[in-house]
Order: structure tokens, then sequence, then C-alpha cells
């Protein structure tokens, strides 16, 4: 089974609000796995959300053809500190292209209980343990992933990576020689309901058998037409950030992209990935770390991979919350825009929370107290020395980093230059925003 931009071009239809966009955006699911060995697959809360932001001058759209990957699937271990040093303070040390991949990496906390400070993005770079999970994230888990955004020309490679690299800051800096060609930096997320499995006995696995999340991956394949991405990218200002507000766009409500659906190959009409099953879906195997995972072998439908148990305690991750943020604007535009949710699609997802981007609300359930959950350290106030970004009920933030262990979370302002469209695929809605240039 394989796609080409010819065959996204050629789609009759698509489910993005923005009905220009027929691109193709992938990551593993999550999946829960219980003491007795039977697995299902976590329920997302709003979908994916893919934002593009413009990082960088001269930014160039995405060329026909053009695909990528970012993060490794088989690893499961990261080396660096936690939390990361300050960027003013990073090394050559620090800027390997391993480590930006790795860094790239976020699983954040949600809780949305008022007077609670989200986490900023990429802030921890492997999943937090079920314990503090359980008694911290009522939310669930955001899990993220940013691509590289540093190009040179070539619109694949053997490994749909080689022709990528990370600027010297992950989501900013310089890009290395050879990839000084900027592209959209395109950022996923996605909230998984990890709360719907508190107090059970288990464990939370990727679909790629990874446990740690330190081999969280994702794909891209560009379905724009060049010419088109490339005016959205430069004339789609409007402050609001509103997909409407862009004379390019034509507009398609939740309802009609919810009709384009993706038709099921029949090498695939008989895997359970939803569960519950006795494994996961296509029998991969469960690798834990902290060494290089082995190479994944072809889905076998004749040997399952259940038997596996996870184990009743694993070592403590540390974890780190925040203080109270102080907005301040820390970039020339000054901030980021909302992007409405839409219907997940997963019909074992409970309702979500009240928040801003919610399609269905519920009351939040409280977490109750969890006494072997580790307990997250107060932060001091300190000097402003580099900054990041992080996304909250669909509003992306600029994060100022105080000192080695504190944020400021920076509200966005109308001033920002912001650009933004949506997009579903598969059995998941995708969601993608166009930001402000940085």
């Amino acid at each position: 089974m394989t796609t080409t931009y010819d065959d996204l071009m050629a789609s009759d239809c698509t489910s993005c609000r923005v009905k220009q966009d027929k691109s193709a955006y992938w990551t593993p699911t999550m999946n829960f796995i219980y003491q007795n060995g039977t697995t299902v697959v976590v329920p997302q809360i709003g979908g994916m959300l893919a934002y593009y932001l413009l990082f960088g001058e001269n930014i160039q759209p995405f060329p026909k053809d053009f695909r990528m990957l970012a993060g490794d699937t088989r690893l499961r271990d990261f080396p660096g500190p936690f939390p990361d040093k300050p960027k003013s303070e990073w090394g050559p040390a620090d800027k390997t292209q391993l480590l930006l991949g790795q860094k790239a990496l976020g699983f954040n906390c949600l809780d949305y209980t008022p007077g609670k400070v989200p986490e900023a993005s990429m802030y921890r770079h492997r999943m937090p343990s079920k314990e503090y999970m359980d008694a911290n994230c009522k939310d669930g888990i955001r899990a993220e992933l940013f691509f590289p955004s540093c190009w040179n020309g070539e619109t694949d490679s053997k490994d749909h990576k080689s022709h990528m690299r990370y600027p010297d800051l992950v989501n900013g800096g310089e890009c290395p020689k050879g990839f000084e060609t900027r592209v959209p930096s395109l950022f996923y997320e996605t909230i998984w309901n990890t709360a719907a499995f508190k107090d059970e006995e288990g464990q939370f696995v990727f679909a790629n058998g990874d446990p740690t999340g330190c081999g969280y991956h994702g794909d891209f394949m560009t379905g724009w037409d060049v010419d088109f991405l490339g005016k959205a990218i430069n004339d789609c200002t409007d402050p609001s950030g509103e997909i409407q507000a862009c004379k390019h766009f034509d507009i398609q409500s939740e309802a009609e992209g919810a009709t384009c659906t993706f038709k099921m190959p029949k090498e695939l009409k008989n895997d359970n990935c939803d569960g519950p099953a006795d494994g996961l879906c296509g029998n991969v195997p469960i690798q834990d770390g902290p060494g290089y995972a082995s190479a994944l072998p072809a889905g076998d439908s004749k040997t399952p991979t259940g038997g596996y148990i996870p184990p009743t305690s694993i070592a403590p991750v540390p974890t780190l919350s925040y203080k109270a943020p102080v907005s301040a604007i820390t970039d020339k535009y000054g901030g980021g825009i909302s992007v409405a949710a839409v219907n997940a699609g997963l019909s074992k997802a409970p309702e979500a929370p009240t928040m801003v981007i919610s399609v269905s609300s519920a009351p939040a359930s409280s977490a109750a107290p969890v006494t072997t959950a580790p307990a997250a350290p107060v932060v001091e106030d300190g000097t402003i020395i580099s900054t990041s970004t992080y996304t909250s009920a669909g509003t992306v933030y600029e994060v100022a980093i105080k000192e080695i262990d504190i944020t400021v979370t920076v509200e966005p302002t109308p001033a920002a230059r912001l650009r933004r469209h949506a997009h579903h695929m598969h059995r998941r809605d995708r969601e993608h925003g166009l930001l402000g240039r940085y």
C-alpha cells in the first residue's frame, strides 16, 4: 500500500476545513495494556492539531512530492538533563541533530483546574510515570512533535529524514550549512485521555511498541498546490488568524468535511486496532529501554504479541511543575492564535472537559491523591534568558524561560501575524494552524 503526491491531489474530497489542503499527517496511537495483557486504544480529546509556524526568513512552500519524518521509532531513552538547560547555555554537544530531534518531543501533563499553570511545549521528552499521571494529569497527556524546518532542496531521502535538519534551537535559531532553505515549521499535538484509565493497573504504550515515549514520531506528505501554499504563507496576514479572513481559502464546514472518509484497504479490514485485543495492532513487539530497540518486523497475523504483562513497578520519571506566569511580549509580533477543536471521531472517547476549544463539555473529574506519586516542586523567580512556545486548549503561547527552571507564559496579542487552516483524515480529525512569523 503506497500513495504519492499525485494520488493525494487527485482526491475528490478532503476532510479539511480548507478544501485546498489534501496533505497526509500521521502519528502512532497510544494504547493501554491492562495487567492481564488486554490492550485497547486510548481515546483522543479533540483530535490531532498540526500547526504551521513560520520561523525564520524567506520561508518556502513545500514542493511537489515533498515528504518527511520526525522522530526515531527505535529510541527508548533521553540522555539529556531534565528540565533542558536554557537555550542560551546550549553548546555544540547540546545541538547535535540527534539531541535536537529528541528535544523536539513533548509529553505534557494536563490539568485545566482554574489557576493551574500549564507546562510549556516540549518540556519533558519522555512520558511521565502512570503514577504521576494518575495524581497530576487529570485532563490527560498532550503528545507533541516538532518537525525539522531546514531543507536541502530535495523532496525526499531514503530514510525520509536526511534531506531535513533542525535549526540549532529546535524551533528557531540557525540552519546548518547545506540546509539553509526554510520551510514552514510543522508542530503536531494530540491529547490522549489517559485519565480514563486512572487507578487501573497497567501501562501506556504507543503503537510502535514504545512504552517510554522516546520513540514517538510522525509523518508528513504535502497535499498542497505549491503556488497556492506560497500565497497563503505570504498573503494571509489578518491578525485574527481566522481561516475565513484569508481570501485564498475555500472553506467547508466540519460536517461537510466529516463526509470525506478514508476507504479502508481490504488488507486492514480485519485488524482490531481499537481493541480489546491480545497485543498491539499488527502484532508489534513491545520494547522498553534504555537501549535502542530492534527493527520492527513486518506484521504477522499468525503471531500475536499477546502475553506481554506490564511491569508492576516502573522507575520514577523526573517531573517538575511551574509557578504562576507573568505576561510579557518576547517576540516582535506578540503571540499566536486559537484554533477551534473538532470531534476526534473515536466512539469510546468520553466527553472533553469544559475549555475554550471544546466541541462537547462535561464536568472535569477530580483527581484523587495518590500517595506514591512524586510531588511537584515549587520554582522560584529569576531572569528571563530564553523563550519557547506551548499550546493549551488550542491557544499557542510564547514562554520566556527564567533562569534554569522557571518559565513565563506569554498571552497572544492581536498584533501577531497569523494564519491557520484545518484538516482531518482517516479515523481522526486533524487541525492545522498557520501562525505568526518569528
